[in-house]
């Protein structure tokens, strides 16, 4: 199930986020004792962070365990990390247990720490992975997580987890690959702004970017006015 909400501002796009992703832990956690759910990197996620963390209160945090979609090959300290901005903006001011938050370990090679988070999801989600809720963006480029066009990992069907050199980058990510993402029983995508608006239209109108081809069981489609061009 694919649904599309557009939302006026970017305050009330942070709190429907937050909104979704609170109510879906509260199911998992009643369901099935515990809420897994990964997170996505860049810009856009800092408002729903601070929205669920004014919201906190509502989650049992010792029964969340927090994953990351992907992340670039650097030190979790390093400006670019997405497992700091998580940290600032959310780890930092809910009551979650350390050992909860499941980073990449990008100080290994990639190729290892993609092996090493595979084997960190199997014991918390199954193999292949079924995670609550997944934070996911989408670039311009059509590529979401850290699945670009024309990179290898588009074509990944057997591992949950891969190091993924993209070509227009020159660098190497850490990315959830299909089977886990399409494995998700929810998917949230989180866009923003007019710079998205042309990537929106062609997805809506059946191009095939890597973002169009998560199929989650249900995914959510939630952007503000610009980035939906109404």
């Amino acid at each position: 199930m694919v649904t599309r909400s557009v939302f006026e501002t970017s305050a009330e796009l942070a709190a429907a986020a937050a909104a979704a992703f609170l109510r879906a832990g509260r199911e998992a956690i009643a369901s099935r004792g515990r809420f897994l759910a990964a997170l996505s990197g860049g810009e856009t996620p800092r408002g729903a962070h601070a929205a669920i963390a004014a919201r906190a209160s509502e989650l049992d945090w010792a029964r969340v365990h927090l994953f990351w979609g992907d992340e670039r090959c650097v030190a979790p300290d390093d400006p670019r990390s997405n497992y700091r901005m998580a940290r600032e903006t959310l780890l930092s001011r809910v009551p979650i247990p350390e050992a909860n938050a499941h980073r990449w370990r990008t100080e290994l090679p990639p190729a290892e720490a993609a092996a090493l988070y595979e084997e960190e999801l199997a014991p918390a989600a199954g193999a292949p992975p079924v995670l609550d809720f997944v934070f996911l963006g989408l670039g311009t480029d059509g590529h979401t997580a850290s699945l670009f066009p024309d990179s290898t990992a588009l074509s990944i069907t057997d591992r949950s987890c891969a190091a993924n050199f993209v070509p227009s980058l020159g660098e190497w990510r850490l990315t959830l690959t299909y089977p886990a993402l399409n494995a998700a029983r929810e998917a949230l995508f989180l866009v923003e702004g007019a710079g998205k608006r042309e990537i929106v239209r062609k997805i809506r109108e059946g191009s095939d970017y890597p973002a169009a081809r998560v199929k989650a069981a249900t995914t959510l489609w939630f952007m503000d006015r610009a980035a939906a061009g109404e």
